[in-house]
């Protein structure tokens, strides 16, 4: 199984970038499905973007296309490049795994591996 940490999050203001991080440790890494979700102040998490562990296609929410972009490197590490932030992108954002036998999607009961959540807030 695959375990993750995230960081990155911070306080930026509207407009600008922020790039969180997820660290993996454990598994066959690359084979794995990684997700970022976020769950905003009174709201239930919502999913933003995903990556296949084979092959690395993406999906992202209709919230996160044409600001965020999510890469991944060898070095068992998933990347979101959060760019022209607002102020409804604070949250906290999750990062989770998916091993290759359960696939991926937008469901966050299709990942079973969490991290702890790092703070993202926009100021207007």
């Amino acid at each position: 199984q695959v375990h993750v940490v995230e960081s990155g999050g911070g306080l930026v203001q509207a407009g600008g970038s922020l790039t969180l991080s997820c660290a993996a440790a454990g598994g066959m890494f690359s084979s794995y499905s990684m997700v970022w979700f976020r769950q905003a102040p009174g709201k239930e998490r919502a999913f933003v973007v995903a990556v296949r562990g084979d092959g690395g296609r993406t999906y992202y929410a209709d919230s996160a296309k044409g600001g965020f972009t999510i890469s991944r490197d060898n070095g068992k590490t998933v990347h979101l490049q959060m760019n022209s932030l607002k102020g409804e992108d604070t949250a906290i954002y999750y990062c989770a795994s998916s091993p290759p036998t359960t696939g991926w999607g937008t469901f966050d009961i299709q990942y079973d591996s969490w991290g702890q959540g790092t703070q993202v807030t926009v100021s207007s």
